[in-house]
């Protein structure tokens, strides 16, 4: 398998990172709670095994800082653009050094 391949499987399992908190702020609503504590688990299940895929070609190091760095990243975007959650300066900056690591790592 290609060292594509392995970055192609990291990104997917940031991106199911992004649905499990998705999942549980959906769950408290009281109409969405079950939909979504299933969206939650699935998307945790999902990320792990896409996480374990990247990983037999990744180093664990880079992998866990890309994953955690995608899946942090998706959850402030979602939560501001979906949720009212705050849209400051300074949160936006935090993002843009997230991105920058997670860039550095893929580079590196």
């Amino acid at each position: 398998m290609s060292g594509g391949a392995h970055w192609l499987y990291l990104v997917v399992a940031g991106l199911f990172e992004i649905g499990w908190p998705l999942g549980l702020k959906l769950a408290s609503h009281p109409s969405m709670r079950l939909w979504g504590v299933l969206l939650a688990v699935v998307c945790m299940g999902l990320s792990g095994l896409f996480l374990w895929l990247a990983l037999k070609g990744i180093p664990m190091g880079s992998a866990y800082a890309v994953w955690t760095g995608i899946g942090a990243a998706g959850a402030f975007l979602v939560g501001v653009f979906f949720f009212g959650d705050p849209s400051l300066l300074l949160r936006w900056v935090g993002l843009g050094l997230i991105v920058a690591g997670v860039v550095c790592l893929k580079l590196a």
